[in-house]
């Protein structure tokens, strides 16, 4: 039976997150989603005129691809893949699968090699498509989050259809703060960080990239970081779960590594360079989404907190650090997770994951719903 929130959602996807157009060739790629929610999708696209292109991908097939990849192959698809994502104007991936652990066998080494060699597509989606991706509600999302599968379907839909056009004027007045700014001080439980983010654009992000959406990010002066933080958030990366994760800094680089799973988290941190500088610093602020859930298109929207992301930044928020992973890693500062304060040149700009000034109370949980 047709579900008439597939089509809400997916003329938000069409229309405001991507903004399709007369003539302009979409691909959407449906990852183990019902075949229903990609229908959707095909006749939003036509509605507005726009050319829908599909493809469809099960993680378990990708999985037994992965065991097997080789350089050579892996160098060919990439280089097919890239030609077909030049010829697009927009992109639209919904994720879903029963398994968010699908991939932790793979070994290290081959998801290197994957990610490596399909860099290149990624960065020209990034940089040169009008892109948003989203998760799939499942059960096993339903479970990480702690509620019946009826009861996160019904949070999924709530959340991912917002009305983000709410969000605009504060996110503008955050981002024009923060393209002024300095020195960030951001201090909590097992946290005192110092950085600068000086003259590095800031962007704010409501619903056009990530479904569902609600920060504004910039990066860190790459080696200006300096300090230590404790995210938490849980996160899975490549498969894997990861708790407890502590970072040290000293002059932008992470020097000191701890986890519940401290080897393999320095396995990623060491795939290259750029792993053990940060990318990104971003403040999360989705009145709906108030705990983690393993899923960081989820978690790093968590009101009241904050991410802080080792590997590669933005080519609209460059600091210069180019890596093949970025790790968003979140740390969550209201009261009911131990607070924290974040300054902007000495200035209290948030305090126990609510905005202080008056200018971006906006911005605060019950502003937005």
């Amino acid at each position: 039976m047709h579900d008439p929130r597939f089509d809400k959602l997916a003329k938000s996807l069409t229309g405001f997150s991507t903004a399709l157009r007369r003539g302009d060739k979409v691909l959407i790629e449906a990852f183990d989603i019902p075949a229903e929610m990609t229908i959707a999708l095909v006749r939003a696209a036509r509605e507005l005129g726009a050319l829908p292109f599909v493809q469809v991908h099960q993680a378990r097939v990708s999985r037994e691809l992965a065991l097997g990849a080789e350089a050579d192959q892996y160098a060919l698809l990439s280089k097919v893949e890239l030609a077909r994502m030049k010829q697009m104007d927009a992109y639209i991936a919904v994720r879903g699968s029963d398994n968010i652990a699908e991939m932790s066998d793979i070994p290290a080494d081959q998801l290197q090699l994957i990610s490596q060699k399909m860099k290149p597509v990624l960065d020209h989606r990034v940089q040169k498509t009008r892109w948003c991706i989203l998760r799939w509600p499942t059960p096993s999302m339903a479970q990480q989050a702690s509620m019946s599968t009826e009861q996160f379907e019904n949070f999924f839909f709530d959340v991912c259809t917002l009305d983000y056009a709410k969000m605009q004027p504060g996110m503008k007045t955050l981002a024009a703060l923060m393209e002024k700014t300095d020195v960030v001080e951001i201090k909590g439980p097992g946290t005192d960080l110092r950085f600068s983010i000086k003259g590095i654009p800031a962007l704010p992000c409501g619903g056009k990239h990530n479904i569902p959406d609600g920060e504004v990010f910039t990066a860190p002066v790459r080696k200006s970081v300096q300090g230590v933080i404790s995210y938490n958030a849980p996160s899975i990366y490549q498969g894997t779960a990861f708790d407890s994760i502590r970072l040290e800094f000293k002059d932008g680089k992470i020097v000191n590594a701890t986890a519940n799973n401290t080897k393999r988290l320095n396995e990623i941190l060491d795939s290259d360079p750029g792993a053990r500088y940060v990318g990104e610093f971003a403040l999360g602020f989705n009145p709906h989404i108030l705990h983690p859930m393993r899923d960081i298109l989820f978690d790093e929207k968590i009101s009241g907190s904050f991410h802080f992301t080792p590997g590669q930044c933005y080519e609209n928020a460059s600091n210069g650090n180019k890596s093949q992973i970025h790790w968003d890693m979140v740390n969550i500062q209201r009261e009911d997770y131990g607070g924290g304060t974040i300054r902007f040149d000495g200035k209290l700009i948030r305090e126990n994951g609510r905005f202080v000034p008056k200018a971006l109370q906006a911005l605060n949980p019950e502003n937005l719903v």
